[in-house]
């Protein structure tokens, strides 16, 4: 089945073929050149909204694989920074802690539940916490300990100081009583022994 003919090609051919008067030839004329050249309008208007879509379709996908190749390098990034992670060796693995015994003994209900014992992530993480805990309360015991020591010490100068200050007195005091003494010695001459005399028996 042939193809409908466009009118503007119709009208063409109607003018070639037929015989018309020069005025009518010339308005028929200018009709087909101003239908042309509304075609020739719609024709570039559509070629440029063509355009325009395919630009605009062209910057959604460049935009779309700038996206996934930013997700893909971000993934990569982090895939390195999960390896660290996990081959970081951390300090707390060299850190000695209370066993898991002396946790479950020593550390509160709420530490130790069983939900808490089933993750050991956070098992870990309240050992962590507890051995916290107790270095500082065993470090505060060790201050106040120490102040006591030292408290102590100090008492013992004092005392040791007092002791030294008594004894050098009583040295003191012992030597003057000795120059004392030497001194009445020289001042009162020893006593000649005393002769005992017999009473005569009544006659």
């Amino acid at each position: 089945m042939a193809q409908d003919e466009d009118p503007s090609i119709k009208h063409f051919q109607e003018l070639v073929s037929e015989v018309a008067d020069p005025t009518s030839i010339q308005i028929r004329a200018n009709a087909l050149v101003a239908r042309l050249k509304a075609l020739n309008r719609n024709a570039n208007a559509t070629t440029r909204s063509c355009k325009q879509a395919t630009t605009e379709a062209r910057h959604d996908m460049d935009q779309t694989h700038l996206g996934l190749q930013n997700l893909l390098y971000e993934k990569r990034h982090l895939e390195k920074e999960i390896d660290k992670c996990r081959q970081f060796a951390s300090i707390y693995q060299d850190v000695p802690l209370y066993s898991l015994t002396e946790f479950k003994i020593m550390a509160p209900p709420e530490a130790r539940s069983d939900d808490v014992l089933q993750n050991p992530h956070q098992l870990m993480l309240n050992r962590l916490s507890f051995e916290l805990v107790e270095r500082q309360r065993l470090d505060q015991r060790r201050k106040e300990l120490t102040a006591q020591k030292e408290e102590l010490l100090k008492q013992s100068k004092l005392k040791l100081a007092t002791v030294e200050s008594v004894k050098t007195q009583i040295e003191s005091l012992m030597k003057a009583a000795a120059d004392i003494q030497k001194k009445v010695d020289e001042l009162v001459p020893a006593l000649p022994p005393s002769t005992a005399t017999t009473p005569a028996p009544p006659s």
